[in-house]
């Protein structure tokens, strides 16, 4: 071909034709054996595979959730969170929704005594554990000790993060009467942690009070302590 023809040719190829064909030389090379990974079946010239994207249609399950000790049998989406199940399925909204994305510790639970972010939690994975939420802790009308003690020392400003801040407390007693240490915990083999005003602190940083009511909350949590000492 001579010089004439060849420009001819490339005169006859327009941008939109040379960008069609870089992008098709590309992706057969990422999905090239090399990589790991087949062609696809289109570009394989399996003309019997559907075109499209994969079926990604929301999924439902049954479950049945123990909360605050009543059995409830739902049928959820996979993907509902605990947190959303609770407010949403069940108008148990004492379990506040901050950050949802586990941060603030607004929406605290607790899940066979441990303390959780219900936000973080599939409900359909929680089948027959025992949950309980801040309306659970109280029996009637005779208030939690850890209820009692907010009120008593004013641990609470707006009340937002309350519910989350006392569940929280609640199960941060029982992690210590254990013996499970934290950040701060000097002897690790001891069988119960004392709760200084440091390990109290340490062990509820994961409950942010945007009042700042931090004083208050220590003092609660250090007189529930002293009294169950």
């Amino acid at each position: 071909m001579n010089a004439a023809s060849q420009s001819d040719a490339v005169a006859g190829l327009s941008r939109r034709h040379v960008l069609e064909g870089a992008s098709l030389v590309g992706t057969a090379l990422a999905l090239s054996p090399l990589s790991g990974c087949a062609l696809p079946a289109q570009m394989a010239g399996d003309s019997s595979v559907p075109l499209g994207p994969p079926n990604l249609s929301p999924q439902s399950m049954p479950v049945q959730l123990q909360i605050n000790g009543q059995t409830h049998q739902l049928t959820l989406d996979t993907r509902t969170t605990l947190l959303d199940t609770l407010r949403e399925h069940l108008d148990l909204a004492g379990t506040k929704k901050g950050c949802d994305h586990g941060q603030c510790g607004a929406c605290t639970v607790l899940i066979d005594g441990r303390r959780a972010n219900a936000c973080l939690c599939l409900a359909v994975m929680l089948d027959g554990q025992e949950i309980t939420t801040i309306e659970g802790l109280a029996q009637g009308t005779d208030l939690h000790p850890m209820q009692q003690a907010f009120l008593r020392h004013d641990g609470f400003q707006c009340g937002y993060c309350t519910p989350g801040q006392i569940c929280s407390a609640v199960g941060m007693l029982g992690e210590a009467r254990v013996g499970m240490p934290s950040h701060v915990t000097v002897d690790l083999a001891a069988s119960a942690i004392r709760l200084s005003d440091e390990e109290i602190r340490e062990r509820m940083s994961g409950n942010l009070c945007r009042c700042s009511a931090y004083p208050n909350i220590v003092a609660a949590i250090r007189d529930v302590a002293g009294a169950k000492a």
